[in-house]
């Protein structure tokens, strides 16, 4: 999906310049000339990130830009022909998220666009990263950081070893593991037991979360190699 991009400068060759040039990379871009203009368009569409003058007709690019975060988190880089030092902290204050001084290249404006969205697209994953993480299966359900798990929503009491059997088989679904595997991997390889171990916990564990124990949904045998969990 192409980024979108809103260019906002009411000196219309800049404009021009900046879209030709996005256009040819590959690049979304409407554009608006005004103050007013801009904040509109950005309430109608969603933009991947915004190019905004300072000096505008009407609405300050700093107006403009208090009146978008009241209603977006879209990235905004100002541009400026002033420099200054003052109008730098202003737009921190607002929310600006990079400054470029007229004139400025061309190459300057699509690195720091491109430097945007990889600290976007970060943030992102952190984001996601610290939610919680629920793993589903049909009617099994795991909560992985709350340690919980539930069977057509009844829950479910694993002991630590066998919850942190089951998550290690349910996050990486169709892999087969060995019980010298699963024993060095969950017990650890200074465990003293023996691989019937395994067997006495796969037995446990699906006696708790199979609806047949005898005919496993979840964990099943691979039979001479190990174990696996089949994704439903």
């Amino acid at each position: 999906m192409a980024t979108k991009v809103l260019v906002v400068d009411d000196e219309k060759l800049i404009v021009k310049g900046l879209r030709f040039s996005l256009v040819q990379d590959g690049y979304e871009v409407d554009c608006a000339y005004d103050g007013e203009e801009a904040v509109e368009m950005a309430k109608k569409t969603a933009y991947d990130v915004i190019l905004l003058d300072v000096m505008l007709p009407g609405l300050s690019g700093f107006e403009v830009l208090q009146q978008v975060r009241e209603f977006s988190s879209v990235p905004v880089i100002m541009l400026t022909a002033k420099g200054e030092d003052m109008d730098k902290i202003l737009g921190l204050d607002y929310g600006a998220d990079d400054y470029i001084t007229k004139p400025f290249n061309i190459l300057v404006v699509k690195a720091r666009i491109k430097a945007i969205m990889r600290r976007v697209s970060a943030g992102r994953r952190e984001q996601e990263e610290e939610e919680e993480r629920i793993l589903e299966s049909g009617e099994l359900r795991m909560d992985l950081d709350n340690r919980r798990v539930s069977v057509s929503d009844r829950e479910i009491n694993l002991t630590s070893k066998e919850f942190e059997l089951l998550e290690l088989l349910a996050t990486h679904p169709g892999k087969v593991y060995s019980r010298t595997m699963l024993l060095q991997l969950v017990w650890g390889k200074d465990y003293p037991g023996d691989v019937r171990t395994v067997d006495v916990h796969i037995r446990r564990l699906r006696e708790k979360i199979e609806p047949n124990a005898s005919e496993p949904k979840f964990v099943q045998t691979k039979w001479g190699v190990g174990y696996y969990f089949r994704q439903k």
